[in-house]
């Protein structure tokens, strides 16, 4: 089908590097990969920094006229989209362009990854709020990229009236597994020092608090045998190396992608506390090099992370278990190399850019037929 797609929060040639980037791009080459054509309808930006009346106002205006003058540009060219694709949605980049589109070409409207906070109904970002919310109202599908987010959408149903089932759907996340399909040797068991692996963005917030919880669970191992490398960088590296004693750990700095996911087979396991994450692509790509994974239980991540199969899971920044974790598998090595060898088994067989199609696929169709359903009924939308 003919799929017109934008993603309000970061365009997907944005030149800064995100995981939310990063999924966009991974639709929309799942999409493709499936027989879908995909065109960009337009590269607004909804998000704002800060809300305020006046501010959102104007996004929701600027954001209007971009409706207006791509649709007057597909009339021009004879262009008939089948569905309008929005990837990334909630309060502060809502998406007025979509629903507007849809309405004037009579087409299903569908939104990948809806966060919403309640809380954010009155105040500055009210005008986002109801934006957001306007568009969930008339989206004939809604996909959440794991439970976690499927479950903070369903008072939306709630309160609406409407049946999630008809139209909520759980799309979980996916990776192209090409960079990663070459065959691997069997891997040994792992032998002392364990060698760690961590990746991540050395920045303000969660993707700090997480290194702080590491390096206090590593703290309470000095005991054992284990050495630990880590990638990334960014403006708090000085103080998150600090936290490391400096003789048990190799940074080695931000890498591009294709040497980071050259790293991953060197090591014997992956350790991220994964403080507010999503799901975490570097856990997907750690499990698909064949790592087992040590990983805090964070929002997505039990989806990505199979508790007792692919790996462990202690409570979200809880660094006295997180440490357990580490030190009931430095007593068993085995186990180490069957969670890395589960992962990779796992991560072909559910997370591969094919599985991510087919999930899309009929996520779409399910959008068509809600649209379909409703155009039959002789009342109006």
């Amino acid at each position: 089908m003919k799929i017109a797609f934008t993603a309000p929060m970061k365009p997907l040639d944005d030149p800064t590097p995100s995981g939310d980037r990063t999924m966009g791009r991974l639709i929309v080459k799942a999409l493709e990969f499936g027989g879908h054509e995909v065109r960009t309808a337009t590269r607004f930006r909804a998000w704002r920094k800060n809300g305020g009346d006046a501010e959102l106002l104007s996004v929701k205006s600027a954001a209007l006229q971009e409706a207006e003058r791509v649709g007057d540009v597909w009339e021009t060219e004879g262009y008939q989209p089948d569905i309008f694709l929005t990837y990334h949605l909630y309060h502060k980049a809502p998406d007025w362009i979509g629903p507007a589109l849809a309405d004037r070409f009579n087409i299903p409207f569908a939104v990948i990854e809806a966060s919403r906070a309640r809380k954010r109904r009155t105040g500055p970002w009210a005008i986002g709020f109801q934006g957001a919310d306007d568009a969930l109202t008339r989206a004939d599908g809604i996909a959440a990229l794991h439970d976690w987010d499927r479950d903070r959408l369903l008072p939306f149903f709630e309160e609406t009236g409407t049946d999630p089932a008809q139209r909520l759907r759980t799309v979980l996340p996916f990776l192209d597994l090409s960079a990663f399909a070459k065959p691997q040797s069997a891997r040994p068991v792992p032998e002392p020092p364990f060698k760690l692996l961590t990746v991540g963005m050395m920045r303000e917030g969660d993707k700090t608090a997480s290194y702080e919880v590491l390096a206090a669970a590593l703290g309470q191992l000095s005991d054992l045998p284990w050495h630990l490398t880590i990638v990334g960088d960014g403006p708090n590296r000085d103080a998150i190396l600090n936290q490391f004693p400096k003789d048990r750990i190799t940074w080695l700095g931000a890498l591009p992608p294709e040497q980071v996911i050259a790293e991953y087979p060197k090591y014997d396991l992956f350790v991220w506390p994964a403080i507010r994450e999503s799901f975490g692509f570097v856990l997907l790509e750690a499990q698909a090099s064949g790592l087992g994974v040590v990983a805090g239980d964070a929002l997505g991540v039990p989806e990505i992370v199979a508790n007792g199969t692919t790996g462990l899971l202690a409570p979200e920044g809880d660094a006295p278990v997180f440490a357990e974790r580490l030190r009931q598998l430095h007593t068993d090595p085995q186990r180490v190399r069957s969670f890395g060898e589960a992962a990779r088994a796992r991560m072909f067989a559910l997370h591969s850019l094919d599985a991510g199609a087919r999930r899309l696929d009929a996520f779409l169709n399910c959008a068509l037929d809600h649209y379909k359903r409703l155009s039959d009924q002789p009342k109006d939308r």
